[in-house]
């Protein structure tokens, strides 16, 4: 797994919603701007990622919104809770920060919301946070993932010199959800239809034929499936650990909150096992 910089404090935010777009049945995208995004840039990695705030019903916060002084007057089932989001496109000149979210219907906090978002809805967020990017010495290049790494994969693909070797596996629920990519990388979308979420995509990356040279790899998503090719990778094709980007964004049957706080737990055990494993 790529080693992390420095935890640094993360800046708060302030953008209005300057409009949405459905770009699938399943993903949403909104759009921010304003004068709050003047400290804001996310131009340095390609798996860059905000942590959105959102206020339980009912609960307003004084003005000027101030995190530390909500959680120093307010209960805490006031606070706001976080969702974590991975910058699609960053726009400098027009100041412009666009995320893309993965609906179902009114299930979950952060789809609902940014189906119903309206131009000039006020957003607040903290970040940016991220690690990656596609390295440029390596000779060839694997992305693989779920809906929730969709847009990393983007923008990493989208960020590659024109020439450069890269394999993306991009697993989604079926056909009607693929996306054109700014990319001459061919994606191999993978139909989940009926079968578990990960099954389609470890299948693929397992019989896929390496090609020789060294290999920088991001595998983002479910954290049962991104095990599973963490093996694959570390153990069994011995891939140095600065060359990977490997992270469970989401856990079935867990809301952000709960996976957040088991995750450190989760990454340890599995490193541990996995560091000791002997190789295939």
């Amino acid at each position: 797994m790529a080693e992390r910089p420095a935890r640094k404090p993360r800046r708060l935010h302030s953008a209005q919603v300057v409009r949405t777009e459905r770009l699938t049945p399943h993903m949403q995208r909104v759009v921010l701007g304003g004068e709050g995004l003047a400290a804001f840039a996310a131009d340095t990695c390609t798996d860059h990622y905000v942590k959105l705030l959102f206020g339980p019903p009912g609960v307003t916060y004084p003005e000027p919104f101030d995190l530390d002084r909500i959680r120093d007057e307010f209960p805490r089932d006031q606070w706001p809770v976080t969702r974590t989001y991975t910058v699609r496109s960053w726009d400098t000149r027009h100041r412009e920060l666009t995320l893309d979210f993965v609906i179902h219907g009114d299930e979950g906090l952060a789809g609902p919301w940014a189906l119903r978002a309206q131009p000039g809805e006020t957003v607040r967020f903290m970040g940016p946070g991220g690690a990656y990017t596609p390295d440029p010495t390596a000779d060839w290049h694997l992305l693989a993932g779920d809906e929730s790494a969709l847009p990393a994969i983007a923008r990493s693909l989208e960020a590659l010199p024109a020439g450069a070797r890269a394999h993306a596996f991009v697993e989604i629920a079926g056909p009607e959800e693929e996306q054109k990519i700014d990319s001459d990388v061919e994606v191999t979308w993978l139909h989940r239809d009926d079968r578990p979420v990960g099954e389609a995509v470890v299948e693929a990356v397992r019989s896929f034929a390496f090609p020789e040279g060294r290999l920088h790899a991001f595998v983002h998503g479910e954290a049962a499936f991104v095990k599973d090719l963490r093996r694959l990778l570390r153990v069994e094709r011995q891939i140095p650990r600065e060359d990977l980007s490997v992270s469970g964004y989401w856990r079935l049957g867990h809301n952000e909150d709960g996976w957040q706080a088991s995750k450190p737990e989760w990454n340890a055990r599995i490193e541990a096992e996995q560091e000791g494993a002997p190789a295939a």
